[in-house]
C-alpha cells in the first residue's frame, strides 16, 4: 500500500470513527444511566438526515439545517421518551427490546408516508464541493474533512460537558449509581429525559453529516445500528472515553478490512475484536463503573 493510499484510507478510517463515536455517545449514555435497551436509535440518526435535507431544501442553508435537524431530531426523541419509552423503562428487556422494534417500524414507514419511497440527496455545500490538497498528488474531499473536524468538535464539546459541567457529573454519578443520585434529590425522571435527549441529537447530527454523503432513505439507520452497539460493548457501556476509543478502532479495521480482505471477509476483523475484547475484559475497554 503505497502512501497516498495509506494516508487517504486514514482519513476515511477517522471519518467513519467519528460518525460512529456520534451514534454510540449518545447510545451508551441512555444504556448506562437509564438502563435501558434502546434499538430505535438509530432510528434518529434516520430522522437527522431527512429534517437535515428537508430544512436544507427550504432554506438553501447548509449551516441552518445542520444546527436546525438536530434540534428538531432531539425533540422527537424527547417525545418519544415521554410519550412511549417511559412507560417501559422498568419493564424486563424483552419488552424493552419489542417496544423499540415497534418504534423502528413505525418510523420507518412514518418517512415513507411522509417523505415519500424514493431516496432524497442533500447537496454538497457549495464551500465544500472540491477536494483540499493535503499533499502533492492527495486531494481529500472537503465536505469529509469538515465532517472529522465537525465530529471532533462535537468530541470536545461533550467531554467538557460530562467532565467539565455540574450537569455532567450528576450523568457521571447516574452512570454510576443511579439509586444514588434520586436519593440525592435529583429528579432522575428529568435527568433521564435530557440523556436521551441529547443523544438523539447526537444521533441527528451524525445523519446530518452523513447526508450529502449517501443517499437518505428510510432505514438508513439499521445498518449503522449494527456497528453502533459493536462500538459500545467494546469501549464499555456508558462510557464516553470508551465510545471514542472504540470508535476509531472499529473505524480503522472496519476501513482496511475492506481493502485488504476479500469482499466476503472485510468486515469480519471488527466481530473478531469484539470478541477478543469480552475474552479480555468481559465489560469492555473502558467500563463507566464496575
Amino acid at each position: 500500500m503505497d502512501r497516498i493510499l495509506l494516508i487517504e484510507q486514514t482519513l476515511n478510517a477517522l471519518q467513519l470513527g467519528v460518525m460512529l463515536f456520534l451514534m454510540a455517545a449518545g447510545l451508551t449514555l441512555v444504556l448506562g444511566i437509564m438502563n435501558f435497551i434502546n434499538l430505535a436509535h438509530g432510528v434518529f440518526y434516520m430522522l437527522g438526515a431527512y429534517f437535515a435535507a428537508t430544512i436544507y431544501h427550504m432554506t438553501g442553508s447548509f449551516v441552518i439545517a445542520a444546527l436546525g435537524a438536530p434540534l428538531a431530531t432531539a425533540l422527537i426523541g424527547v417525545a418519544a421518551e415521554l410519550l412511549v419509552l417511559r412507560h417501559v423503562i422498568a419493564r424486563p428487556p424483552l419488552d424493552q427490546v419489542l417496544c423499540t422494534v415497534g418504534l423502528i417500524l413505525f418510523f420507518n414507514n412514518l418517512v415513507r408516508i411522509i417523505w415519500g419511497p424514493l431516496p432524497l440527496f442533500l447537496p454538497v455545500p457549495d464551500a465544500l464541493k472540491e477536494g483540499i490538497e493535503l499533499l502533492p498528488g492527495l486531494s481529500y474531499p472537503a465536505i469529509r474533512l469538515a465532517i472529522i473536524v465537525a465530529g471532533l468538535a462535537v468530541a470536545v464539546m461533550l467531554y467538557v460537558l460530562i467532565h467539565k459541567t455540574r450537569t455532567g457529573m450528576l450523568i457521571r454519578a447516574g452512570a454510576s449509581d443511579r439509586m444514588m443520585v434520586s436519593t440525592m434529590g435529583v429528579n432522575i425522571s428529568l435527568l433521564f429525559t435530557a440523556v436521551f435527549g441529547l443523544g438523539c441529537a447526537m444521533a441527528g447530527f451524525a445523519g446530518t453529516m452523513a447526508g450529502p454523503i449517501m443517499a437518505v432513505r428510510s432505514g438508513m439507520g439499521d445498518e449503522i445500528l449494527i456497528l453502533t452497539l459493536v462500538v459500545i460493548v467494546i469501549g464499555g457501556i456508558g462510557s464516553i472515553r470508551g465510545a471514542f476509543v472504540a470508535a476509531l478502532l472499529v473505524g480503522a479495521i472496519d476501513t482496511f478490512g475492506r481493502i485488504t480482505l476479500p469482499a466476503s471477509m472485510g468486515d469480519i476483523g471488527i466481530y473478531v475484536l469484539m470478541a477478543l475484547v469480552l475474552f479480555w475484559r468481559p465489560k469492555g475497554l473502558f467500563p463507566a463503573h464496575g
